[in-house]
C-alpha cells in the first residue's frame, strides 16, 4: 500500500472537442460535471457516487453536429486519467464486479485491470433515446474508456424495460466494480496481482 494520492489531471484538445478530466480514485464520490449533455452527466455522477471517486469533467464539443464526439472523447480522457491514477497497479485487487438493480432493471459489470483493452457489451435498449440523448453512444463511451485505461470490461444488462433504468444500472455497476478492482488488497501490499509480475 502507498500513501501517495491516486489522482490524475488530463487535458485533451482536438478540432472537435476540448476535454478536461480531474480524477481522484480515493475520493468521496464528489462530482462536478459540465458537458452540455445533462443525461450523460447524470450517468457520470453515478460513477462518482458509487465508485467513491471524485470526478471533475469539463467538455466543450461540437454538439451542433451531435453528441458522438463529446461522449467518445470524454471516454478517452477519463480512460487516460484512470490509467495515470492507478499507476503500476501494485497492491490493487485488480478484479471487480457488481450487480445493480433499479426496479425492473438489473445489470452486471465485471472489470479487470489487465492492461489488455477489451469491451464485451451485451445491452439492448427498448428505445433509442432518453430525452434527446442517443443511448447507442454509451457503447462508444465504454469502448473509448477501455482502450485508454487498458482494462477488460464486461457489461451485461440482464433485465429491464425502461431505458433510463437500464443505463443507470450500467453506470452504477461500473462505478462499484471500478471501486472494488482499484482498491488496495491488504493481504498483498505492494504486490502486482499477476503471475507475470506486471500488468
Amino acid at each position: 500500500m502507498t500513501d501517495s494520492q491516486r489522482t490524475a489531471s488530463i487535458q485533451r484538445t482536438t478540432r472537435e472537442t476540448d476535454i478536461r478530466v480531474d480524477l481522484n480514485l480515493d475520493g468521496s464520490g464528489i462530482s462536478k460535471l459540465d458537458t452540455g449533455l445533462p443525461f450523460f452527466e447524470h450517468m457520470l455522477d453515478q460513477v462518482a457516487r458509487h465508485g467513491m471517486v471524485d470526478l471533475d469533467i469539463s467538455a466543450k464539443g461540437d454538439l451542433h453536429i451531435d453528441a458522438h464526439h463529446t461522449v467518445e472523447d470524454v471516454g478517452i480522457t477519463l480512460g487516460q486519467a484512470i490509467a495515470k491514477a492507478i499507476g503500476d497497479k501494485s497492491g490493487i485487487v485488480r478484479y471487480g464486479y457488481a450487480y445493480v438493480p433499479l426496479d425492473e432493471a438489473l445489470s452486471r459489470t465485471v472489470i479487470d485491470f489487465s492492461g489488455r483493452p477489451t469491451l464485451e457489451y451485451d445491452v439492448t435498449y427498448p428505445r433509442e433515446r432518453v430525452g434527446t440523448f442517443d443511448v447507442d453512444l454509451f457503447r462508444e463511451f465504454f469502448q473509448a474508456l477501455c482502450n485508454h485505461a487498458g482494462i477488460t470490461l464486461h457489461i451485461s444488462n440482464l433485465s429491464g424495460r425502461n431505458a433510463h433504468h437500464i443505463a443507470e444500472t450500467i453506470f452504477k455497476s461500473f462505478g462499484r466494480a471500478l471501486r472494488m478492482a482499484a482498491q488496495y488488497d491488504p493481504r498483498s501490499p505492494g504486490v502486482i496481482p499477476s503471475t507475470k509480475g506486471s500488468l
